[in-house]
């Protein structure tokens, strides 16, 4: 058998925040997280739905400590008064789990389209800004950014002549940009917290094919009931459950042995399902001049800087 949420270590004393912690793989990780004593900070875009998703988890984990923070990752200034309300805070990890999928075209308060600018730049700016909070010195104990992607991925390509689809847009197609991005941005940040000798690791996983909400937005933007009931369908035979897709979250979050570096998935049927197991991402997702490249991009389309060095040529993650 392999690694359950039964497995995840005590978290007594440690702080962590999980975007779109209301719903799905989000939600299910913080349940657990919780569980087992960690103090979650919910970044949800609607505080409502967030209280909503407190109440639920609190009716399951008595004495929950959970703190719901409203944060759009779709708007540049609301993560920059997120990080602010935070402020010196020490946090132990960072989730980047908030996401959309498969929408139509729309574009982000700060004009970048909605799957690029929430799924990549959203998150490459809130760690960027939380970067100080999460104990970096070696003496402090490891901390975790955890980022989650897809294993559409491997379908993705970083456009760099049309970063924002204004030029072709295919819902499916961004997605998987955005997707590959998250890699290719977990995997930059790791080399370069080598580089620094920061006590930190950063990790890319994905949920295989969990049962939640996330695929049914594309198909209720278009208005397609058809898409929506093929959705459900699908959910129902072949899907995991939200508890199950979370692991490798999880388990890149809290297990002493997550490595560095690393991409964890379901190690199941065609990696949809099962338990967490580190596998080989893309071979774009291995390209380190396209995360570099992705990396100035995303500092001069944010604004954000981040406090560590440029990898050195012999480090690899």
């Amino acid at each position: 058998m392999g690694w359950t949420a039964d497995d995840i270590p005590n978290q007594d004393g440690r702080r962590i925040v999980v975007t779109g912690a209301n719903s799905g793989i989000g939600l299910e990780a913080t349940r657990e997280l919780a569980r087992n004593g960690a103090t979650v900070i919910m970044v949800c875009r609607s505080v409502d739905r967030g209280e909503e998703a407190a109440n639920d988890i609190r009716e399951d984990v008595l004495n929950a400590d959970l703190r719901v923070e409203a944060c759009d990752l779709g708007d540049l200034e609301s993560i920059r008064a997120f990080a602010d309300r935070l402020g010196d805070d020490e946090l132990d990890a960072l989730i980047n789990n908030a996401g959309v999928m498969a929408i139509p075209r729309s574009e982000t308060t700060d004009g970048f389209e909605t799957q690029f600018g929430v799924n990549h730049l959203g998150h490459f700016a809130l760690t960027g800004l939380l970067l100080e909070t999460l104990g970096l010195d070696e003496e402090a104990p490891d901390s975790r950014i955890v980022t989650v992607s897809s294993g559409i991925h491997e379908r993705g390509e970083i456009n760099f002549g049309d970063l924002q689809r204004e030029e072709s847009y295919d819902p499916w197609d961004a997605y998987a940009q955005s997707k590959l991005a998250n890699v290719l941005f977990a995997c930059e940040l790791e080399r370069r917290l080598l580089t620094a000798d920061a006590n930190a690791k950063s990790i890319a996983v994905h949920p295989g094919y969990a049962n939640t909400q996330l695929q049914f937005r594309g198909p209720e933007q278009r208005g397609s009931r058809l898409r929506k009931a093929a959705m459900k369908v699908m959910n129902t035979v072949v899907a995991q459950s939200a508890d199950m897709g979370a692991l490798p979250t999880l388990y890149a979050a809290t297990a002493p042995d997550a490595e560095g570096g690393a991409y964890y998935g379901p190690g199941g049927f065609m990696n949809m399902r099962g338990t967490p197991e580190r596998q080989a991402s893309s071979d774009r997702s291995y390209d380190e001049e396209t995360a570099r490249r992705l990396w100035a991009i995303s500092r001069e389309l944010t604004g954000v800087t981040y406090d560590l060095p440029e990898p050195k040529a012999e480090v690899s993650a």
